[in-house]
């Protein structure tokens, strides 16, 4: 928000529920959005959240729907998208009957499953997606052989891809199968474009399967492909403090409050002490 109260004309439509960030610029745009009356094209354009006079296709926009959080396990050979002109499945396809629209955090590409995070909090979306937050995502990757040692650590200091050296992974060989197959779980902190098959397939050792286990604090255990669960109140928090800088380790930890001063000495063992010097004392003289 802006330090008059207005924010951007996109972001509004947005939380109020009409569309997307990018489909609410493309109604701007298109001229289907009129402020006090005049189109306005521009999606920057600010206005109160509030502001009766914001109307598009000439219907006032409805009230603000509460914040919804969910995570999906995404199976694979969906998209993230609401709608594919080659008529792929779509993860909204999964989560039918939702009272509140809801968008994902960021992608999945169509081959990859697991998990992906949902939500009409859009600012909390782009601060969880935006590259400066560098929120942790763990993967389980399936790669052809078995990599070393050395290869692991040259994916954990960053590999030289075409569009720039990745940043700093933690890798690690979880086991190998008996069909010339690896298990791999590697945590990233970029969200670039199918960023994980590009790194093992650099190294010569091409993925298979891959599987995002978590995304920041929020995990896909207990839930099965294809289902979705709304997320506690603990783990919205917990988001909500990555998003604000804090390391995803320490999220949702409390720091033990430092006792100050000294302990209180025990009244009785204070006076068992004190009659024992007493009767030391006595004896020396």
């Amino acid at each position: 928000m802006n330090e008059d109260g207005t924010e951007r004309l996109a972001k509004v439509l947005a939380a109020r529920g009409i569309a997307s960030r990018r489909e609410a610029e493309r109604l701007i745009a298109e001229g289907h959005v009129r402020v006090a009356g005049q189109v306005v094209s521009h999606p920057g354009h600010p206005v109160k959240p509030d502001d009766p006079s914001i109307r598009v296709d000439d219907k006032q926009l409805p009230a603000a729907p509460k914040l919804v959080y969910y995570v999906l396990y995404k199976p694979k050979g969906y998209i993230v998208t609401r709608a594919d002109p080659n008529a792929r499945h779509s993860v909204m396809e999964l989560m039918p009957e939702l009272p509140e629209r809801v968008e994902p955090v960021g992608r999945l590409d169509i081959n990859t499953e697991g998990a992906l995070l949902l939500t009409n909090d859009g600012d909390l979306a782009h601060l969880l997606t935006h590259p400066s937050t560098g929120v942790p995502k763990r993967y389980l990757a399936k790669v052809y052989r078995t990599p070393s040692e050395r290869t692991i650590s040259r994916m954990e200091h960053g590999l030289p891809l075409d569009d720039g050296k990745t940043a700093p992974a933690k890798v690690r060989l979880i086991s190998a199968t008996d069909q010339e197959n690896a298990w791999v779980e590697i945590t990233v902190t970029e969200g670039r474009n199918r960023l994980i098959r590009r790194m093992f397939a650099h190294v010569g050792h091409p993925v298979s399967k891959l599987v995002r286990q978590s995304f920041g604090t929020v995990s896909i255990r207990g839930l099965e492909r294809g289902h979705f669960r709304a997320l506690s109140a603990d783990e919205v928090s917990r988001l909500r403090e990555i998003a604000g800088g804090t390391p995803a380790a320490s999220a949702g930890r409390r720091p033990a409050k430092k006792k100050e001063g000294f302990a209180k000495a025990d009244p009785k063992w204070l006076e068992r002490r004190l009659a024992g010097k007493k009767k030391r004392a006595l004896k020396k003289g």
